[in-house]
Protein backbone atom coordinates (compact mmCIF):
# COMPACT_ATOMS: atom_id res chain seq x y z
CA UNK A 1 0.00 0.00 0.00
CA UNK A 2 1.49 3.52 -0.68
CA UNK A 3 2.51 5.96 1.84
CA UNK A 4 1.49 9.42 1.33
CA UNK A 5 4.59 12.05 1.60
CA UNK A 6 4.34 15.76 2.41
CA UNK A 7 7.63 17.05 0.98
CA UNK A 8 8.82 20.55 1.07
CA UNK A 9 11.44 23.13 1.55
CA UNK A 10 11.24 25.74 3.97
CA UNK A 11 13.36 27.91 6.06
CA UNK A 12 14.23 27.64 9.44
CA UNK A 13 11.55 30.04 10.48
CA UNK A 14 8.54 28.19 9.12
CA UNK A 15 7.90 29.60 5.50
CA UNK A 16 7.55 27.84 2.48
CA UNK A 17 7.94 30.76 0.04
CA UNK A 18 8.96 34.39 0.93
CA UNK A 19 6.52 37.55 0.55
CA UNK A 20 5.08 39.07 -2.72
CA UNK A 21 3.98 35.48 -4.82
CA UNK A 22 3.45 36.86 -8.13
CA UNK A 23 3.76 35.26 -11.52
CA UNK A 24 7.08 37.13 -11.86
CA UNK A 25 8.30 35.84 -8.20
CA UNK A 26 6.19 32.36 -8.05
CA UNK A 27 8.07 31.79 -4.72
CA UNK A 28 7.99 35.20 -3.89
CA UNK A 29 10.99 37.88 -2.94
CA UNK A 30 13.82 35.51 -1.56
CA UNK A 31 11.71 32.44 -2.66
CA UNK A 32 14.74 30.97 -4.96
CA UNK A 33 17.24 30.66 -1.72
CA UNK A 34 15.27 28.24 -0.57
CA UNK A 35 16.43 25.46 -3.17
CA UNK A 36 19.78 25.96 -2.94
CA UNK A 37 20.34 22.58 -1.87
CA UNK A 38 19.01 21.79 -5.18
CA UNK A 39 21.26 24.38 -7.39
CA UNK A 40 24.48 25.94 -5.83
CA UNK A 41 25.27 24.32 -2.52
CA UNK A 42 24.13 20.72 -4.15
CA UNK A 43 26.19 17.81 -2.92
CA UNK A 44 26.27 14.25 -3.28
CA UNK A 45 23.86 13.81 -0.65
CA UNK A 46 21.47 16.10 -1.37
CA UNK A 47 21.53 14.33 -4.71
CA UNK A 48 20.78 11.17 -3.58
CA UNK A 49 17.80 12.23 -1.06
CA UNK A 50 16.29 13.85 -4.48
CA UNK A 51 16.87 10.60 -6.73
CA UNK A 52 15.47 7.88 -3.77
CA UNK A 53 12.73 10.86 -4.20
CA UNK A 54 12.07 10.58 -7.69
CA UNK A 55 13.00 7.30 -7.69
CA UNK A 56 9.81 6.03 -5.12
CA UNK A 57 7.54 8.60 -6.11
CA UNK A 58 4.23 6.91 -7.93
CA UNK A 59 2.30 10.12 -8.12
CA UNK A 60 2.18 13.26 -7.13
CA UNK A 61 -0.47 15.92 -5.79
CA UNK A 62 -0.35 19.89 -6.35
CA UNK A 63 -1.88 22.64 -6.56
CA UNK A 64 -3.00 24.70 -9.86
CA UNK A 65 -0.69 27.60 -8.92
CA UNK A 66 1.93 25.25 -8.59
CA UNK A 67 1.69 23.98 -11.53
CA UNK A 68 0.61 26.86 -13.21
CA UNK A 69 3.93 28.71 -12.00
CA UNK A 70 6.13 26.05 -12.39
CA UNK A 71 5.19 24.92 -15.87
CA UNK A 72 5.66 28.06 -17.27
CA UNK A 73 8.89 29.04 -15.55
CA UNK A 74 10.58 26.36 -13.80
CA UNK A 75 9.56 23.25 -15.92
CA UNK A 76 9.98 24.97 -19.37
CA UNK A 77 6.38 23.47 -20.21
CA UNK A 78 7.01 19.65 -19.53
CA UNK A 79 6.83 17.62 -16.65
CA UNK A 80 9.91 17.35 -14.88
CA UNK A 81 8.43 13.59 -13.21
CA UNK A 82 8.38 10.40 -14.15
CA UNK A 83 5.12 9.87 -12.26
CA UNK A 84 1.87 11.12 -12.84
CA UNK A 85 0.87 14.32 -11.27
CA UNK A 86 -2.76 15.06 -9.69
CA UNK A 87 -3.77 18.94 -10.12
CA UNK A 88 -6.37 20.02 -7.49
CA UNK A 89 -8.27 23.22 -9.07
CA UNK A 90 -11.68 24.35 -9.02
CA UNK A 91 -11.77 24.13 -13.31
CA UNK A 92 -9.78 22.08 -15.68
CA UNK A 93 -7.89 24.41 -18.36
CA UNK A 94 -8.25 24.21 -21.31
CA UNK A 95 -4.40 23.33 -22.62
CA UNK A 96 -2.95 20.60 -20.16
CA UNK A 97 0.44 19.71 -20.01
CA UNK A 98 1.66 15.86 -20.57
CA UNK A 99 1.64 13.72 -17.79
CA UNK A 100 -0.73 15.74 -15.28
CA UNK A 101 -4.40 15.08 -14.43
CA UNK A 102 -6.31 18.10 -13.01
CA UNK A 103 -9.34 16.75 -10.39
CA UNK A 104 -11.84 19.19 -9.09
CA UNK A 105 -13.15 17.63 -7.04
CA UNK A 106 -11.18 18.09 -3.88
CA UNK A 107 -8.52 16.02 -1.64
CA UNK A 108 -9.91 12.77 -1.00
CA UNK A 109 -10.11 12.59 -4.56
CA UNK A 110 -6.91 13.22 -5.59
CA UNK A 111 -5.76 10.81 -3.36
CA UNK A 112 -7.97 8.27 -4.31
CA UNK A 113 -6.43 8.76 -7.92
CA UNK A 114 -3.07 8.79 -7.16
CA UNK A 115 -3.32 5.76 -4.79
CA UNK A 116 -4.73 3.73 -7.32
CA UNK A 117 -1.76 4.46 -9.99
CA UNK A 118 1.24 4.91 -7.12
CA UNK A 119 0.78 1.43 -6.41
CA UNK A 120 3.14 0.41 -3.52
CA UNK A 121 5.11 3.83 -3.90
CA UNK A 122 5.28 7.20 -2.33
CA UNK A 123 2.10 9.77 -3.16
CA UNK A 124 3.80 13.14 -2.85
CA UNK A 125 1.85 16.17 -1.49
CA UNK A 126 4.21 18.51 -2.70
CA UNK A 127 1.88 22.23 -2.64
CA UNK A 128 1.17 25.09 -2.44
CA UNK A 129 0.76 25.90 1.03
CA UNK A 130 -3.50 25.38 0.43
CA UNK A 131 -3.07 21.87 -0.69
CA UNK A 132 -0.52 20.28 1.84
CA UNK A 133 -2.53 22.11 4.88
CA UNK A 134 -5.75 20.54 3.72
CA UNK A 135 -4.15 16.98 3.72
CA UNK A 136 -2.20 18.02 7.01
CA UNK A 137 -5.50 18.67 8.83
CA UNK A 138 -8.18 16.13 7.39
CA UNK A 139 -4.63 13.44 8.37
CA UNK A 140 -4.38 12.39 4.87
CA UNK A 141 -0.13 12.02 4.98
CA UNK A 142 1.48 9.38 6.42
CA UNK A 143 5.07 11.17 6.81
CA UNK A 144 6.78 14.67 6.45
CA UNK A 145 9.95 14.95 5.14
CA UNK A 146 11.09 18.83 5.29
CA UNK A 147 14.06 20.14 3.82
CA UNK A 148 15.33 23.48 6.22
CA UNK A 149 17.03 26.00 4.15
CA UNK A 150 19.66 27.96 6.18
CA UNK A 151 17.60 31.10 6.29
CA UNK A 152 15.00 33.36 8.19
CA UNK A 153 12.29 34.69 5.89
CA UNK A 154 10.49 36.39 8.76
CA UNK A 155 7.65 36.89 6.28
CA UNK A 156 5.75 34.94 3.21
CA UNK A 157 4.04 31.83 3.70
CA UNK A 158 3.89 29.39 6.28
CA UNK A 159 3.53 25.72 6.10
CA UNK A 160 1.71 25.02 9.24
CA UNK A 161 -1.18 27.39 9.78
CA UNK A 162 -4.36 26.68 8.60
CA UNK A 163 -3.45 22.56 9.76
CA UNK A 164 -6.24 22.70 12.46
CA UNK A 165 -6.28 22.11 16.03
CA UNK A 166 -5.44 18.72 16.52
CA UNK A 167 -1.86 17.87 17.80
CA UNK A 168 -0.04 15.78 15.67
CA UNK A 169 3.56 13.35 17.44
CA UNK A 170 6.12 13.29 15.07
CA UNK A 171 8.29 10.13 15.09
CA UNK A 172 11.83 11.63 13.94
CA UNK A 173 13.04 8.57 11.04
CA UNK A 174 16.32 10.51 9.30
CA UNK A 175 18.03 13.61 9.60
CA UNK A 176 20.75 14.95 7.65
CA UNK A 177 22.70 18.26 7.32
CA UNK A 178 23.85 19.47 4.25
CA UNK A 179 25.55 22.80 3.72
CA UNK A 180 22.36 23.59 1.80
CA UNK A 181 19.44 21.95 4.13
CA UNK A 182 18.83 20.02 7.28
CA UNK A 183 16.95 17.00 6.14
CA UNK A 184 13.94 15.65 8.15
CA UNK A 185 11.73 13.08 7.63
CA UNK A 186 9.36 12.02 10.50
CA UNK A 187 6.44 9.58 10.82
CA UNK A 188 2.98 11.32 11.36
CA UNK A 189 0.82 9.78 14.31
CA UNK A 190 -2.47 12.01 15.68
CA UNK A 191 -2.79 12.69 19.14
CA UNK A 192 -6.15 14.28 19.43
CA UNK A 193 -7.08 17.78 20.91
Amino acid sequence: MSKVVLEITMSLDGFIAGSNISRELPMGEGGNLLHQWLFNLKTDQDAIILDELMKNTGALILGNRTYATAIDDAWGGTSPFSAPAFVLAHKTPKEIVDGFVFVTDGIESALTKAKAIAGDKIIWVMGGANVMQQFLKSGLIDELNIHIAPLLFAKGTRLFDFIGNEKIALEKIMVKDTPGATHLKYKISRLGR
